[in-house]
């Protein structure tokens, strides 16, 4: 006789093959390493040197320094906390915080925050996509008829009615590499073509916004870019759960590997195209480096196509954890059957949804900012800081409870400030704009 229990466990375990997170665990580490690349290097390091051009010199340098180290400590914390329960996985950033704060107060702290970086990100990227599309089709043919930015994010939207259907993150691994390679290579081209353009003729470093407030205002906007671009912790947890782990190797170690990877290959990609591009155009850089460089066109045609493919693979990783949430969900809860209509709905549902939204409000820099701020400060910066307070209880005025005590006040300082900066963006620029123009 099979006993009830088995009968749930084993229904269980069946639900769990079919989710697009636990269904597939036998990744490599250099599979963590592009993941990681994928997710982190967004088309934000293109905003960087217009970031730094309202930071400034010492302020941008500091910030995106200490932006790297503190976040490279917090995702090592999640690599860490991973597996810190014997014989139990966290494989969903949520899973964690209900271990950490309590099942239900868990849900409450990290679903919300989790699903607007992952949805806001993947919206962001629809308008990315859309408008790196159009700069090609402009830069290619520059005497065609004009066509309205709105068609060219359907037309990138179109991409992931297919692609979303891809079951789960390992089949994604040849996207994910293709966008990695992408996003070293239209970093390269960023920092290169503007190094040969050479420091321009009226360069000038200082804050372009003529009023104290305006300066201000343009600084936690900035602070907010920059918290957009370290944000590939929403997917950490996500990624190491396709690992295969045993007691004898945990999954910790070959995710470490990939992640140090990830992150020399994120400095290669920021540093540079920063530093570079403000130090040769000043504070006259535009919110996308690539705008800034004309010529040569054949060179700026084929940096944007390669922002187009990096972000059709960024879409996709940061699609998944929200995929698995919507799945587990259905199945779960709602006691749906697991079969490929459910899921062919609900995904077809959500590229249209966020591909609506890119549409009718492409405010690119301002919700970078805005989004930056609001949630991936805490995700990024410092709910990992809690978590790790809240379960390991280091001693007070250790190392450890006081590195993480700083980075929960700098992550808190960017959580409130920066979305300040970006609503005004917003505002600002939503004050002469056209409904799907």
């Amino acid at each position: 006789m099979i006993s009830q229990k088995d009968e749930i466990s084993a229904k269980q375990k069946a639900i769990d093959d079919w989710l697009p997170i636990t269904s597939s665990r036998n990744a490599k580490w250099w599979y963590s390493a592009f993941h990681n690349v994928t997710a982190m290097v967004g088309a934000g390091v293109l905003s960087l040197p217009y970031a730094m051009s309202e930071l400034g010199w010492g302020p941008g340098v500091a910030i995106l320094v200490i932006s790297w180290v503190v976040t490279l400590y917090t995702l090592w914390q999640m690599v860490e906390m991973h597996e810190m329960v014997p014989g139990k996985r966290f494989d969903r950033y949520h899973e964690l915080g209900q271990h950490a704060f309590g099942e239900k107060l868990g849900l409450w702290i990290v679903v919300p925050q989790q699903l607007i970086c992952e949805v806001g990100v993947d919206i962001v990227y629809m308008v990315t996509g859309g408008k790196s599309l159009k700069k090609f089709h402009d830069t290619v043919c520059p005497d065609c008829k004009s066509i309205k930015t709105t068609y060219f994010i359907m037309i990138f939207g179109s991409v992931h009615f297919v692609l979303s259907h891809l079951p789960n993150f390992n089949s994604i691994a040849g996207v994910s590499l293709a966008a990695a390679v992408m996003s070293l290579s239209y970093s390269t081209i960023a920092w290169t073509t503007s190094l040969h353009k050479g420091v321009q003729q009226d360069v000038q470093y200082g804050y372009k916004a003529s009023s104290t407030p305006g300066t201000i205002f343009n600084f936690l906007s900035a602070l907010g870019d920059v918290a957009f671009a370290y944000a590939g912790h929403n997917v950490v947890l996500e990624i190491q759960a396709t690992i295969p782990s045993t007691p004898e190797k945990p999954s910790k170690k070959p995710m470490w590997k990939g992640v140090v990877v990830a992150y020399i290959v994120v400095a290669l990609c920021y540093f540079p195209v920063a530093l570079i591009g403000y130090w040769m155009f000043g504070n006259k850089v535009e919110d996308n480096i690539l705008i800034s460089l004309e010529k040569p066109s054949w060179l700026i045609a084929t940096a944007n196509m390669f922002v187009v493919i990096h972000v059709i693979g960024s879409y996709q990783i940061y699609a998944m954890p929200v995929f698995d949430m919507m799945e587990t969900v259905l199945v779960k809860k709602m006691n749906f059957t697991p079969n490929f209509r459910l899921r062919f709905i609900t995904r077809t549902t959500y590229v249209a949804f966020t591909m609506f939204v890119g549409m009718t409000f492409p405010f690119f820099g301002g919700l970078l900012g805005f989004f930056g701020g609001f949630a991936f400060a805490p995700t990024t910066y410092f709910l990992p800081c809690i978590m790790w307070l809240a379960i390991y209880k280091p001693k007070r005025y250790s190392l450890s409870w006081i590195t993480n005590w700083i980075c929960i006040t700098l992550g808190l300082l960017l959580m409130i400030l920066s979305p300040i900066g970006g609503l005004r963006t917003i505002i600002i620029q939503a004050k002469n704009y056209e409904f799907y123009s």
